[in-house]
């Protein structure tokens, strides 16, 4: 889904450009920049989905060219993560805490920072298909392009409430969202969490998220969070119990 998304990203030493612009490029386009002068004059004539930036870079930094793109209209919203030591973020990068998508903090491992911008990337993907959905409310898609782990992330980030069903080969589970949490969930017969674990590993099938959709019904016991850790931890633990009984056999 996320093809559609394209970044600007900005970063004086060439390595890290080179190597999270690879990890990135699976699910954005990408675009590098050696200097936030260039990237800025890139996003000016064609304001890009989202810009990642370091922080410290010579002439213009990365806090200079946040402000210099916010300061014009047409640019004025668009998403920026930050890249940044702990210390920078602390001291001299307070002020835009609420301002930006998220911050990386620096040292970093490239496949957890490509797992961060993932999420904003998956984020600002929906957003961005619900304003081009033709009148209406409703996004469809399948899991293909984004399976149902990143689906719960994007929800939640966007502190989004809706209706998101998926289905499966007749199989059909609805979960319904407020501001980001899962607060009811029904597959067949199942309620609350055990329905959302029935298809937390669903990698085909069609999802349908309904902005308007809402339920007053709490059935749900985790955080989104919660509910995705114990997916994993029950995958996690399944997949041992299948491996054991083969060997075993």
């Amino acid at each position: 889904m996320a093809a559609n998304i394209r970044v600007l990203l900005v970063d004086d030493n060439p390595m890290i450009l080179a190597l999270l612009g690879q990890a990135i490029a699976p699910f954005a386009a990408v675009e590098g920049f050696s200097n936030a002068a260039d990237a800025l004059l890139r996003a000016v004539e064609e304001a890009p989905d989202l810009v990642i930036s370091d922080f410290a870079m010579p002439g213009l930094n990365g806090k200079q060219l946040v402000e210099k793109i916010r300061s014009r209209a047409a640019t004025a919203k668009l998403p920026v993560i930050l890249v940044a030591t702990r210390s920078d973020i602390n001291e001299q990068l307070r002020s835009m805490q609420d301002g930006v998508e998220d911050f990386i903090e620096k040292p970093f491992f490239i496949k957890e920072a490509a797992a961060r911008i993932k999420r904003v990337v998956d984020k600002i993907s929906l957003e961005k298909m619900a304003r081009e959905a033709p009148g209406e409310s409703i996004v469809r898609g399948n899991l293909q392009q984004m399976n149902t782990m990143d689906l719960f992330q994007s929800l939640e980030l966007g502190h989004k409430t809706c209706r998101l069903s998926l289905s499966n080969n007749g199989e059909r589970c609805d979960m319904y969202f407020s501001d980001g949490q899962i607060n009811h969930s029904q597959y067949g017969s199942l309620r609350g969490d055990e329905a959302v674990y029935k298809v937390l590993t669903w990698t085909d099938g069609h999802f349908e998220i309904d902005f308007s959709g809402s339920s007053p019904e709490q059935t749900i016991t985790r955080s989104t969070q919660g509910l995705l850790m114990e997916g994993l931890r029950l995958l996690d633990e399944s997949n041992r119990d299948a491996e054991s009984n083969v060997l075993e056999a």
